[in-house]
């Protein structure tokens, strides 16, 4: 009788286990669990949730986490996303505060093809709770004129202008290996185009490692949406934010889509502190 009812408790579990939606792994490849997950990111200073942009695992899970978070620290908590650019700060903040409706704030932010999907709810749940959501990106024509012109380009701006960017000169490691890979990529153009290419991701890393620095103070939590090359491998905007603030406690969320879920991939290991792998041919948000 009791290893009837052992059969009865455990065979449910196998099943919902047998084809999971992801699997959750820490840096090392070892299983993890959720509440793991969160019990860390609780004790956080800032929490980067590195995404593949059109994976709707990766937005419910940070939905999740962004509920789970909030019910633990309430209003310390801080969202913040490089979907969002700074020069797109005023009109957040407006939506945010309730000063203008919805569809202005839609119309004149520069919101991403699949905002509605994936992040129109961290949007309307950090309204429904007055938490601040601060929009970290460096405005796309900076980041363009960077590319063709260099990080230097970035001088000749007004002082109204450099209020949205880091403090000049914007200091690269070329050295870092995500930016030699990059570099590496672009290998057929000319060595020009390559470094400018590399200045051009700089400068959204550091922007937004520049944001969140000036956004956190003692006591806060920040969780930071963005795609996972920007802070895989603790590089990319970690560098920065440990560059403008350093010693602060960091937890980093990576994204590896595979055939098989059921053992993290070499190439994801130690990518981040946590890394949610999902199945491959997952259906997309666009």
């Amino acid at each position: 009788m009791k290893k009837i009812l052992f059969l009865l408790i455990v065979s449910p579990l196998i099943a919902m286990q047998d084809n999971p939606a992801y699997v959750l792994y820490d840096r090392n490849g070892k299983t993890a669990k959720y509440s793991e997950l969160l019990a860390a990111a609780q004790k956080a200073d800032v929490i980067f949730f590195g995404e593949s942009h059109n994976n709707p695992i990766c937005h419910w899970l940070q939905l999740r986490l962004t509920k789970d978070l909030y019910k633990a620290v309430g209003n310390r908590l801080i969202l913040a996303a490089e979907m969002f650019e700074t020069d797109d700060q005023l009109v957040l903040n407006e939506y945010l505060s309730g000063l203008i409706k919805e569809s202005n704030f839609e119309k004149e932010a520069k919101i991403w093809n699949n905002y509605a999907t994936d992040y129109k709810p961290l949007v309307n749940f950090a309204k429904q709770n007055r938490l601040p959501f601060v929009a970290s990106n460096i405005p796309r024509r900076y980041a363009a004129m960077v590319a063709a012109q260099g990080i230097t380009s970035l001088e000749k701006l007004d002082a109204e202008a450099k209020k949205m960017l880091p403090p000049l000169p914007i200091p690269i490691d070329r050295e870092l290996p995500g930016y030699k890979n990059m570099l590496s990529m672009m290998a057929g153009h000319s060595s020009l185009v390559g470094e400018n290419m590399v200045a051009a991701q700089a400068s959204k890393d550091a922007t937004m490692g520049y944001q969140i620095a000036r956004a956190w103070e003692q006591g806060k939590v920040i969780i930071h949406f963005n795609g996972s090359y920007h802070s895989d491998n603790f590089e990319g905007i970690i560098w920065y934010l440990n560059h403008y603030k350093p010693g602060l406690n960091i937890v980093s969320i990576s994204v590896s889509e595979q055939d098989d879920v059921t053992q993290l991939s070499k190439e994801s290991l130690n990518k981040a502190h946590f890394i949610v792998a999902v199945p491959s041919d997952m259906t997309k948000t666009y």
